[in-house]
């Protein structure tokens, strides 16, 4: 066990900072710190010395110099079980550090707030505070490291525990998060400054931060195992930042899913409800509430609903609780929760429920990325354009059928490819996913919506190969259309649409999804 005689304090996030040197204070531990730390500190009434006193020099350049010496480093980097390091740092009268409590200047906060300059950001590029975490993790065998506020509490009850010290196998773990601490940190310095290159869309080298969140009970099938990680800082509201609220433990399959459910119902500002099932919406809706949206989403196709997972873009009231639990789900996820909304739900202790905040909040173009073997794909997120309508048929669109239609597009392209969707107001009523034809996923559609496919809209994520699969969805009565258009045989599926009194629009754009 390593006993802490003196322990430097130095932290940007002063979250839980008192109480930790109050502890440190009453085990007898010599407390040294810097700037704003030794200020709080001396403000709580807590003895401290300052850095400036242990060098012997004023921190110089705006702070930019206050740890970076040798009394400093000396102190931290001495290997205790070697008697020359020792007899070095006694002929120079350096005491050693056993513990370094440092966070690092919020860069990735100051990046965030719009309107940062350059010079702000590299202002907030940490440089002692690195090099000191760095230090005191390569030499964790005689030296604590601590980065983050959140295991102050279990620091202060080993130490009160062990009169004072700290075990390897303690200081091991904390040198490992310290390490991960410094790597993002720099991986978000790195991407900042990369994203200012405006010739360079992507990165010539990307390296990518992820945190374990938890391990999963297993995989996709119960012979894989499998962990859930997320990045430190998130960009906009999601299901990895979302809050659990009730129910069992989340599957890899649930968060998949879930993330499915979440990303339909961001397509809307008017009230949205999706229910999944293996990432396909066996049913979504919008309407004037969100009751009523989940209502529609059901009733779209109550069969497959069973077991599903649930993603809504309003707070869910009292009203969409009670009807949720009159079936088995397997999770919701939704922006909040009414208190009534949560007592209902919990009348079924196994459902998950997850709170993800509001989904209003304006982001820039997010980037994708799926790994393959020894790779990695980063795109663009699919964002869908409006601005290239064009009506190629005799017939054009009632407003009534324009809405329809822009709601069964922005349905499709949550689809798995090849994709067909079939709506009514503004609801699914067919869904035809992930089929090698584009004719079959048609047919699939028209089957699961039956009588319903009568007067419905279609929208597909492509483009017609041939007319066949457009004479289908007209015999069945399906009035309108909207794809992409770009295929050869353009003019001949313009026709037999025409042939059929039916209406085509093409986006000029496509929504695959693999």
């Amino acid at each position: 066990m390593l006993r802490i005689r003196r322990a430097l304090l130095s932290v940007s996030d002063k979250t839980s900072l008192v109480e930790l040197a109050k502890k440190l204070n009453e085990l007898q531990i010599e407390i040294i710190s810097t700037g704003g730390t030794l200020k709080t500190l001396k403000e709580a009434g807590l003895p401290v010395k300052a850095v400036s006193e242990v060098t012997g020099f004023p921190e110089i350049l705006d702070g930019r110099v206050k740890t970076l010496h040798p009394h400093i480093h000396g102190a931290i980097l001495a290997r205790r079980d070697k008697e020359e390091h020792l007899e070095a740092l006694a002929q120079k009268g350096i005491t050693p550090i056993d513990l370094v409590v440092v966070n690092l200047y919020p860069f990735q906060q100051v990046i965030a707030q719009e309107g940062t300059t350059l010079e702000e950001a590299i202002e907030n590029i940490d440089i002692g505070g690195p090099t000191m975490v760095r230090a005191a993790a390569k030499n964790y065998q005689g030296v604590g490291i601590v980065t983050n506020p959140k295991r102050y509490g279990e620091i202060i009850v080993e130490l009160e525990n062990h009169k004072g010290a700290l075990s390897l196998e303690t200081r091991f773990n904390l040198a490992k998060e310290a390490f991960f601490h410094t790597a993002q940190y720099d991986l978000a310095i790195s991407e900042y400054l990369g994203q200012l290159e405006e010739e360079l869309e992507f990165p010539e080298e990307l390296v990518l931060a992820y945190q374990k969140v938890q391990d999963l009970r297993y995989g996709e099938n119960p012979q894989q195992k499998a962990a859930f990680y997320r990045k430190k800082s998130l960009e906009a509201p999601c299901v990895a930042g979302a809050k659990k609220l009730q129910g069992k433990e989340l599957s890899y399959n649930n968060l998949v899913d879930l993330e499915a459910a979440l990303g339909i119902v961001k397509e809307f500002s008017e009230p949205a409800a999706a229910i999944i099932k293996h990432t396909n919406p066996c049913g979504a809706a919008c309407a004037d509430n969100i009751t009523d949206a989940y209502q529609k989403a059901y009733q779209a196709d109550p069969l497959s609903a069973y077991g599903g997972i649930v993603g809504l873009n309003q707070e869910v009231d009292k009203g969409t609780a009670e009807e949720m639990v009159q079936t088995f789900l397997e999770a919701v996820v939704a922006p909040s929760y009414s208190e009534e909304a949560l007592r209902i739900l919990a009348q079924k202790p196994n459902l998950r429920v997850l709170e993800v905040g509001s989904l209003m909040e304006k982001t820039e173009r997010a980037r994708e990325y799926k790994f393959i073997q020894g790779g990695l794909l980063v795109q663009d997120e699919d964002v869908i354009q409006l601005d290239n309508l064009k009506t190629v048929t005799k017939r054009s669109v009632s407003q009534e059928e324009l809405d329809d239609l822009l709601f069964a597009w922005k349905i499709v392209k949550h689809v798995k490819s090849n994709a067909i969707v079939l709506a009514k107001n503004k609801q699914t009523v067919g869904v035809g996913a992930g089929q090698m034809s584009r004719v079959e996923s048609v047919k699939i559609a028209l089957s699961k919506a039956g009588e319903k496919a009568t007067g419905s809209l279609l929208a597909s994520d492509a483009f017609f190969p041939f007319s066949d699969g457009v004479e289908v969805a007209a015999q069945a009565g399906v009035k309108a259309v909207i794809q992409p258009g770009g295929a050869g045989n353009d003019q001949e599926v313009i026709a037999t649409a025409d042939q059929y009194n039916l209406a085509m629009i093409f986006t000029g754009e496509r929504h695959f999804k693999h």
